[in-house]
């Protein structure tokens, strides 16, 4: 079984990869400080199982399983972590198992035990309530996270949404209104099917008799419907 650790503390990774060397037909594949570093190292090696710290810098691990549930098929999950008051947490992310740091060996053993009877079609992942530090796109088969802070603005067309940001666009497959409910502190409705980031915002024009939003990092003009206009001139007046 390959197998990937993931986990900030460096001993806490070495003392779980030595364990695992130990077991029968168990290849650490990698390692990886945080759930940014993971998945691009989930995308080089194709783990079958990820031993995924929970409280990490940059992306912890409930973020990180959020986005590994788009991979087909996402591998299976079990998380580490010192802190036991997060188990809800992590069998609402869909792991398989949950084991305490330090990882004592029965324990390991069971875990990999479990986690060779589940099957792929088993791990369709939920999403998770914990509020999220990145976007996830399918790209070709792989994963590409946009830091939520980089985004400019959100724009729906059919069953997709256009994510414009600092680096180009990218399509997701999240309902516009979702993404609202769950960043809606961070962005502003412009149009039934449009949002824009506060923080991009450069202020209002008409445009063939339209009203338009203008944003800082693109030349896309996003239309401003008249339900939504008096209170887009009352966020931007308070910008």
């Amino acid at each position: 079984m390959k197998v990937i650790v993931v986990d900030d503390e460096p001993l806490a990774r070495e003392r779980l990869t030595s364990l695992l060397e130990e077991a029968e037909g168990v290849e650490v594949m990698a390692t990886a400080g945080n759930g940014r570093e993971a998945i691009e190292k989930i995308r080089e090696t194709s783990p079958e199982l990820v031993f995924m710290d929970i409280r990490m810098p940059v992306m912890d691990g409930l973020e990180a399983a959020h986005h590994l549930r788009l991979l087909e098929p996402p591998p299976r999950l079990i998380f580490c972590t010192a802190y036991d008051q997060h188990a809800l947490e992590a069998f609402d992310a869909n792991a398989i198992d949950y084991l305490v740091k330090p990882v004592r060996a029965d324990r390991l053993t069971e875990a990999l035990a479990k986690a060779r009877q589940v099957r792929a079609e088993d791990l369709n992942t939920p999403l998770l309530a914990e509020r999220r530090s990145h976007l996830c796109a399918r790209v070709r088969g792989n994963l590409e996270l946009i830091a939520l802070d980089d985004v400019i603005c959100l724009h729906a067309e059919h069953k997709y949404v256009t994510v414009i940001y600092k680096g180009g666009e990218v399509l997701i497959e999240e309902p516009l209104k979702a993404l609202e409910d769950e960043f809606g502190d961070r962005f502003m409705r412009v149009h039934r099917n449009a949002l824009v980031a506060l923080n991009a915002v450069a202020g209002l024009e008409k445009n063939d008799g339209q009203i338009v939003v203008r944003l800082h990092g693109t030349e896309r003009r996003l239309e401003v419907s008249r339900r939504n206009l008096p209170h887009v001139r009352k966020v931007i007046k308070g910008l």
